[in-house]
């Protein structure tokens, strides 16, 4: 078959001896998969050299680990490869990535090399992708609240600190530029300063790449934002480890620079493609639509990478984004996304037809931790009350809309010709603004406020007396 030599000589850690085993020939490629036979014990993620007959070297990870073989996937694909000529050394630890502060204003790929055609980064720590376990006792509760700048989302589902909020969108809709708004204008209020941004891009063409990193330059906040592009055309393979590494440098400035660290990560959907597609490769059973049955934890493994720890100053929140295929919100990826997550924002591709942005859909979206984030010494004292009485009145709107679809509007009573009133103020003032425009959470209650206006006072059941003689009536 093949056969294996030692080279320890000179290599001082265990790792090291471990790692110096090399074997000739491979018994299979398949794809991006290398499959060795009758190797030493080998760890699970461990790391793996791939050596072409030319001595190109290509680093991969250890997918399976099996009495008699062991899986292997090579980040940049198996191409010129050969079964007999392929040398391969396993490493003996996990893929770990170079760390520091010095990665913010950077571009860099998937496994963290630069992109930018600057030198690697001189890191401060070397860190597992995989990360560090965080154990339950110590996370804290998430409380404080993160102005987007966007009233939809600041207004009616509001991110917390330390919360994971994905985005659900749909293919062609604009959740790349409400991923670029977000991760130019979000802010912790109060003067805080020590806020940067980790951005992880899955599969996205060239023009969103450049779109992306044009965008950070001309608002003048790319250096505080760390870029992870894994191309379109770059290995599916590299896909799943850009999330891993995106957090591990989220973690670092998190936990051990005290920074408050916000990841976005788009698109999730191309992530599950690609776990999808090694699943396959491997031969494994696939479950729901053929993706693996291990898909729920393989994205809690993702998204738990998030939260506050007891001690540390700083924290990590996500954003993931994923498009739900045929617009289906009971796909497997944002149905188990759903289940993971403290909530959802769903974007409607009938509001993005009627040119409304961001095409926020008022009713299925919600955010589970807004109602601890949000009110007196945190946002502002009528916030709760107001957004329970949007979102009431924009449900009844829905249905007057519909009635309307069938009867007419001129045959609607006044009182519910005043809501379809409501409604359009409401997605044309409040949910709708420009890409370029930041709101601060008190303007966006005041036009909550405004949009209210078109309805009686005697409707509004969900406010106080107080705040409607304070807000309502000026």
């Amino acid at each position: 078959m093949h056969n294996s030599h030692d080279d320890t000589a000179g290599r001082g850690t265990t790792a090291g001896l471990q790692s110096a085993r090399e074997y000739v020939g491979v018994s299979e490629i398949e794809g991006p998969l290398v499959f060795v036979r009758k190797t030493h014990p080998v760890g699970y993620r461990e790391l793996v050299e791939c050596v072409t007959e030319d001595g190109d070297a290509r680093l991969g990870m250890v997918l399976e680990t099996a009495d008699d073989y062991v899986v292997a996937q090579i980040f940049e694909g198996t191409s010129g490869l050969t079964m007999p000529g392929t040398r391969v050394r396993f490493r003996g630890e996990p893929l770990s990535v170079s760390v520091g502060e010095d990665m913010l204003g950077r571009v860099f790929n998937g496994v963290g090399a630069p992109r930018d055609g600057g030198p690697p980064p001189v890191g401060a720590a070397e860190r597992d992708i995989s990360g560090r376990p965080i154990n339950p006792t110590s996370r804290q509760y998430p409380r404080d609240f993160i102005q987007t700048g966007l009233s939809a989302i600041d207004g009616m589902n509001t991110l917390i600190r330390g919360q994971k909020l994905p985005i659900f969108s749909g293919n062609g809709l604009s959740h790349n530029a409400l991923a670029a708004q977000i991760a130019r204008q979000a802010k912790i209020r109060g003067g805080e300063t020590n806020f940067a941004v980790v951005f992880a891009a899955m599969g996205v063409k060239h023009d969103v790449a450049q779109y992306f990193t044009r965008s950070f330059e001309e608002a003048g906040v790319q250096d505080s934002v760390a870029l992870f592009l894994s191309l379109a055309d770059d290995p599916s393979i590299e896909r799943l480890v850009t999330p891993r590494t995106a957090l591990t440098l989220a973690e670092y400035l998190a936990f051990d620079r005290g920074m408050h660290v916000l990841v976005v990560m788009t698109d999730m959907t191309n992530y599950c493609e690609a776990l999808r597609e090694i699943s396959t490769l491997r031969g494994e059973i696939p479950s729901r639509k053929g993706y693996p049955g291990y898909l729920y934890s393989d994205l809690a493994e993702i998204y738990e990478r998030s939260g506050i720890i007891e001690g540390s100053e700083g924290s990590i929140t996500q954003l993931p984004i994923l498009t739900m295929p045929n617009d289906d919100i009971s796909h497997p990826v944002p149905d188990l996304t759903g289940y993971i997550t403290e909530g959802q924002i769903v974007f409607e591709r009938e509001m993005a037809g009627r040119g409304i942005y961001p095409p926020i859909a008022g009713l299925p979206s919600l955010s589970r931790l807004m109602k601890d984030g949000i009110g007196e010494g945190l946002t502002r004292a009528d916030h709760p009350h107001l957004a329970s009485q949007l979102f009431a009145a924009y449900s009844y709107v829905k249905d007057v809309r519909n009635l309307a679809s069938v009867i007419g509007e001129e045959e609607l009573t006044p009182l519910d010709s005043q809501y379809l009133k409501f409604g359009d103020a409401f997605e044309k003032e409040f949910v709708s603004q420009g890409q370029y425009e930041e709101r601060t959470i008190e303007e966006t209650l005041d036009l909550g406020w405004q949009a209210l206006r078109n309805l009686p006072a005697d409707e509004l059941h969900r406010v106080t007396q107080e705040e409607i003689e304070t807000y309502y009536g000026g």
